[in-house]
């Protein structure tokens, strides 16, 4: 097997070829003065099964433009089997028509990483679990709970009540706190904008405990930094936020600087900078990555992976 990256990553990438004990592939990623993206695969991956890792973290475009134009060259070298792996899966937010006239950008990028020459997709905590139906290929959908779940046990936090910071990510919150053997809160909301929230409320007794919110995905940090607001006000202890995909753009950051939130608990299946003045902790999800890799390659069960001490996210 051979494993190559893209640009978007490759301290993960690194990382996973460690725990699975190959090297990284080799190969050329150079732009033309126009801006146009150049790949060229620098060693033989004829009859190979070939796993390109990518996330599609900001610039989004570029780095999906970047993954078609490896894979199709991956193609083209004649590699018997090409695996995307998205540690996280941008535009996943899109999955639905919930306005007139707008598009499944989601299912467009399906549909772009087949025609690309993807025969099967690896992902992480998808944004909407609905997204796997959009190809007619191989998905494996992994969960950072796992790592997650090992690095909270250790923390030994007592009084804990697990809350998710809106309506749609109660499953997720649910799993962790029949894990985390703790209790299940939810914080409703009402959407102004992509970067605004008009009003919150708490569904749950919190009064006094140490709270756990856990999210899929952060950008502007907005939904997360009113809750936790909210939750302090209404008698909450301390606050953890447990997001496994923390993009962070300057609003994020600043809101994170302001807010009641003590320690941000996220994954690195996106790269960021070193962020000062913000308590993030930065778990590594290589080895679960590497595991699932090795599995597809010896065509063995990932099912296991899935599940975490008896718990499930889905």
């Amino acid at each position: 097997m051979r494993i190559f990256s893209g640009s978007s990553n490759p301290p993960l990438a690194l990382a996973i070829c460690e725990a699975i004990g190959i090297d990284l592939g080799r190969c050329t990623v150079t732009a033309f003065p126009d801006g146009e993206t150049f790949v060229k695969i620098e060693e033989n991956v004829r009859g190979e099964d070939v796993f390109v890792v990518q996330s599609s973290s900001p610039p989004t475009n570029h780095h999906l433009m970047e993954m078609f134009i490896m894979m199709d060259a991956l193609r083209r070298a004649s590699a018997s089997r090409i695996t995307a792996v998205l540690p996280f899966y941008g535009y996943a937010r899109q999955d639905r028509k919930d306005q007139p006239r707008v598009p499944i950008t989601a299912k467009l990028v399906a549909n772009l990483l087949v025609a690309a020459g993807a025969n099967r997709i690896l992902t992480m905590d998808l944004h909407a679990q609905q997204i796997q139906g959009f190809f007619d290929i191989p998905v494996d959908h992994l969960y950072a709970a796992p790592v997650m779940y090992d690095y909270l046990k250790k923390l030994q936090l007592g009084d804990l009540v697990v809350v998710s910071p809106d309506v749609g990510g109660l499953k997720m919150a649910h799993a962790y706190s029949q894990v985390l053997e703790a209790g299940l809160a939810i914080v409703a909301k009402r959407r102004k904008s992509a970067a605004e929230i008009e009003s919150m409320t708490v569904i749950g007794e919190i009064r006094g405990k140490t709270i756990l919110m856990v999210d899929d995905l952060t950008e502007t940090a907005g939904t997360l930094t009113a809750a936790a607001a909210l939750l302090r006000r209404k008698g909450a202890k301390r606050v953890l936020a447990c997001v496994s995909h923390a993009i962070l753009n300057d609003l994020g950051v600043e809101r994170l600087r302001k807010s009641n939130i003590d320690e941000l608990i996220t994954t690195d299946t996106v790269l960021r900078p070193v962020i000062d003045g913000v308590k993030i902790t930065t778990l590594s999800v290589a080895g679960l990555l590497g595991e699932a890799i090795k599995r597809i390659n010896s065509n063995s069960s990932v099912t296991s992976l899935f599940e975490f001490k008896g718990g499930r996210t889905s």
